[in-house]
């Protein structure tokens, strides 16, 4: 009876100390879980402080954006301007990946690095269009041609901003009332930009607008990207790919002649991934009047989201994906940079130091029945969404 109580004894002793240890591991589990989900909340973050004023006297803010991956975006209320972009190499270095200025005045100065772009982003030919029969005359600012929305676009008024936090990331709403014949445009349009910057490390823009008059809108971003994180290295050796099979040739003032040209067999067929620097100095006419590129590509799809452009810098490793519901996109190879606008840790920002790939409709579209239609009427909804994801390669 002894012997069969002692291994009782024994037999419950180890299953207690199963269960102990069980409940342990489960414990340790859970707490670990927990602990991994509390620090991925606690590292998402935004902050706010000052960046300056306009000449007006109206107060700049930045507002600085942080993932759950440490991935970090600053944004300015003065043309809801991306200041800093920071991402990670393939060693895990961050890296800021946009151009950009420390101060105001240099932003105002500069061309719309950064910046939000409307009423209408690229050009219309003469600063001139109708709608229904009647002629609106808009700013000259581009040589004879109006460009990115006039004289102050939106690049150079400042928006009201809303913080946004949830599940997915940490965001921005902005918003601004653009005045009936502000720089020429009928209507007064309502215009909400939302930046997300996701946990899946991707920075959604969703751009909506309404209107109380018969108008156009075509609203785009203007980042300029170097993806090596040293914008004294030109983009030359960055690898592009644009889903289009087609785009739009310019004239001598970088206006679309109207026709859709395809782009095989010439420097812009970038439909299979290539350096952006590989044809950029052939003998082109195309090429020539823009020095290099600065040209709309006809994305292929339709209208839902797609892929739009892919760009990777092998060195660093870093390799972004553009998406977008825009039936365009402009591929802009900072040509007209010519090193005499300082930047963030004083580089000199030249030639060819950064490139832009802005989703948007066809420029001159308002003059141009053949091209997709840029009018927004009051009851109508102008929506558009377009995504840039950021990982390695």
């Amino acid at each position: 009876m002894k012997t069969k109580s002692a291994v009782y004894a024994i037999v419950l002793s180890l299953l207690t100390c199963f269960m102990i240890t069980s409940c342990s591991n489960n414990s340790s589990n859970k707490e670990q879980k927990t602990t991994s989900s509390d620090m991925k909340k606690d590292s998402t973050a935004i902050s706010k402080s000052d960046f300056g004023t306009t000449p007006d006297g109206k107060k700049v803010e930045q507002y600085t954006l942080t993932n759950a991956n440490g991935i970090e975006m600053s944004v300015i209320t003065l043309g809801g301007i991306i200041t800093t972009l920071k991402t990670p190499d393939k060693d895990g270095n961050m890296g800021d990946i946009v151009l950009g200025f420390d101060n105001v005045d240099t932003y105002l100065e500069s061309p719309y690095i950064g910046a939000l772009i409307g009423r209408f982003g690229n050009r219309i030919a003469k600063g001139k269009f109708s709608l229904d029969g009647e002629e609106y005359t808009l700013a000259t600012n581009d040589g004879s041609n109006h460009l990115h929305g006039g004289d102050k676009g939106f690049d150079k008024v400042v928006w009201e901003a809303q913080e946004i936090t949830n599940a997915s990331g940490v965001g921005l709403k902005l918003t601004y009332l653009s005045k009936d014949m502000e720089e020429g445009y009928p209507g007064n349009l309502e215009v909400t930009v939302t930046y997300m910057l996701t946990n899946e490390d991707d920075l959604e823009i969703d751009y909506t607008a309404t209107t109380d008059k018969k108008t156009i809108v075509n609203l785009t971003q203007h980042t300029y990207f170097n993806l090596s994180a040293d914008p004294s290295q030109d983009i030359l050796d960055h690898v592009l790919s644009v889903d289009a099979s087609a785009f739009l040739p310019i004239d001598g003032t970088l206006i679309p002649t109207g026709e859709l040209r395809d782009v095989a067999g010439t420097p812009f067929d970038f439909t299979s991934p290539k350096k952006v620097g590989k044809e950029i100095a052939v003998d082109n006419e195309q090429l020539k009047l823009a020095k290099g590129y600065d040209h709309c590509w006809v994305l292929n799809g339709d209208g839902g989201m797609k892929e739009a452009a892919t760009l990777y810098h092998e060195k660093s490793g870093r390799f972004m994906k553009v998406l977008t519901t825009e039936p365009a996109i402009q591929v802009y190879t900072g040509n007209f940079l010519d090193g005499t606008l300082t930047g963030k840790e004083k580089v000199n920002y030249a030639e060819r130091s950064a490139i832009c790939l802005e989703t948007e409709h066809y420029p001159d579209a308002p003059n141009k029945s053949e091209f997709p239609s840029v009018v927004l009427e009051p009851g109508q909804t102008y929506n558009t969404k377009t995504t840039y994801s950021f990982s390695l390669k």
